[in-house]
């Protein structure tokens, strides 16, 4: 029980970490969205790790601010162009990693990627240009392989092809940390 309220105490400081540098680094009202994201992508990190589900009121969530971003960015009398280009990125990113997912299933014959990843890349894709889009999955995979091969050296044996490892612990905080780098400046495109 001890352990499960730290964990908790963990998750909340986490939230309230990230949501901090979101409202430090960006301007109004965006620091406001950026701080909703961080908290989210905690959340869905958390409970990915936990359960490997991703809880679809979450990915439901990151749609809802992606919307709400599209509007605040629009130009005046641009706010159906801003949809259109969200719900665009959306259903390619959607459409990237359900391809790699049927692929993968196809090929090894293992799901190796499950659907709330493919809906949470879809949500997040709503609140990222398109250059960043796959520096967030690149951030993403990288922090994955990166962990397989840390569990990898310090279990001293090879990854198991088959065993479970959520894509989505790795893919929100990516989203963040791709948003918090396009909103900053840091990507020049």
């Amino acid at each position: 029980m001890r352990a499960q309220v730290a964990a908790h105490g963990g998750t909340i400081v986490a939230m309230a970490a990230t949501a901090a540098v979101s409202l430090y680094l960006l301007a109004l009202p965006v620091s406001i969205i950026a701080a909703v994201l961080a908290a989210l992508a905690v959340f869905i990190a958390v409970v990915d790790l936990e359960y490997l589900v991703i809880p679809d009121i979450a990915n439901l969530a990151l749609l809802v601010l992606g919307v709400v971003l599209a509007v605040i960015d629009a130009a005046p009398g641009g706010v159906p162009m801003a949809l259109a280009d969200m719900l665009a990125r959306c259903a390619a990113a959607g459409a990237v990693l359900l391809s790699l997912r049927y692929v993968y299933l196809r090929r090894a014959g293992v799901e190796g990627l499950g659907l709330g990843d493919v809906k949470l890349a879809a949500a997040g894709a709503t609140l990222l240009a398109w250059p960043t889009l796959p520096i967030a999955l690149l951030v993403a995979s990288a922090g994955g392989l990166l962990a397989i091969a840390s569990r990898s050296v310090t279990h001293r044996k090879w990854p198991d092809r088959k065993a479970e490892i959520p894509l989505g612990a790795f893919l929100a905080p990516a989203i963040w940390i791709a948003f918090l780098l396009e909103r900053t400046g840091a990507l020049a495109f």
